[in-house]
């Protein structure tokens, strides 16, 4: 089954693996694979239809394949994922080791999918709960209500519809570990997704503005939409269990911090402050632990 085919060469250096990794929700995202030739396939529910994609860069050039009714949707976007519209160059670091991040990992780019849905259900699904539970709650998802992806990879499941999202029974969201909370708001997304889709176009402010209006839909959750839709590199996770300290630990060595610290010392950076946050993620930078971790909830006894 060959697919639809595109070949494209980024005029900038690509770092495939770590463009996309955000797109991953674990180690066994259903709908995420690493192939051991070094090709990355993706299943994706588009305005066209369910469609699978796989990319690998041989000499500098993106090889990509894809499936399904969504395939040429898919292809059509490739250079917007892997950040051709990404403009790094606004952001002018001081000397030191974030400077040398953004030197060393030029490659690392913000890609956009342009699909809001996609992005937005894992990270209602990701709020006030440890990582584990969510990527958990995902699998359980996706292996109950996606379907099988489009061509030759066996296993990876596409998302849900919005109108499937919509209509999974209070009891199955109780069986994936999901509470009451964030499942009404997953639902309660569903019903206006195509209202939401649109934020994939829109402005910075203006998109925060459309999915915030959502009941449940808070800054963190929309920031970490956007990062993934709109490749929105001021999207800050503000609201976040572990960002606070790791900002203050790699921009001040503050060992605590809260969000308002964290946004002040993230303000000369405005306009690129997530930006700031992926190349502090790459810096390898650790915050010192202090109390207790967050510990996971089973929402499945309650």
């Amino acid at each position: 089954m060959p697919g639809e085919v595109r070949r494209w060469r980024p005029d900038f250096p690509l770092d495939l693996p770590r463009t996309l990794l955000p797109l991953r929700r674990g180690p066994a995202d259903p709908a995420y694979r690493t192939a051991g030739d070094g090709s990355l396939w993706r299943a994706s529910r588009t305005p066209a239809g369910p469609g699978t994609l796989r990319v690998a860069v041989r000499a500098g050039e993106v090889e990509a394949q894809a499936w399904g009714p969504g395939a040429a949707w898919l292809l059509a976007r490739l250079p917007a994922l892997f950040g051709a519209a990404d403009d790094p160059s606004g952001l002018v670091l001081p000397p030191g080791p974030l400077r040398e991040a953004q030197r060393t990992h030029a490659g690392v780019r913000l890609g956009r999918t342009g699909l809001v849905l996609e992005s937005l259900v894992p990270a209602i699904l990701e709020q006030k709960v440890t990582t584990g539970e969510a990527y958990g709650s995902w699998r359980t998802l996706l292996r109950g209500f996606g379907t099988p992806a489009p061509g030759p990879a066996e296993g990876l499941r596409v998302p849900p519809s919005a109108r499937e999202w919509a209509l999974i029974p209070s009891w199955e969201w109780h069986r994936a570990g999901v509470d009451p909370k964030r499942a009404a708001t997953v639902v309660r997304a569903a019903r206006l997704a195509a209202r939401l889709e649109e934020a994939s176009v829109l402005p910075h402010t203006e998109a925060f503005a459309r999915l915030t209006a959502v009941p449940g839909i808070g800054t963190w959750t929309a920031a970490e939409t956007l990062q993934r839709s709109n490749g929105d590199p001021d999207a800050v996770s503000v609201g976040d269990y572990h960002l606070p300290n790791l900002v203050g630990w790699a921009l001040a060595g503050r060992p605590r911090s809260d969000d308002a610290q964290m946004l002040a010392l993230l303000a000369p950076y405005a306009g690129h402050r997530y930006r700031v946050c992926r190349l502090i993620a790459l810096t390898g930078a650790r915050a010192p632990r202090y109390g207790p971790r967050l510990a996971p909830n089973d929402h499945r006894h309650r």
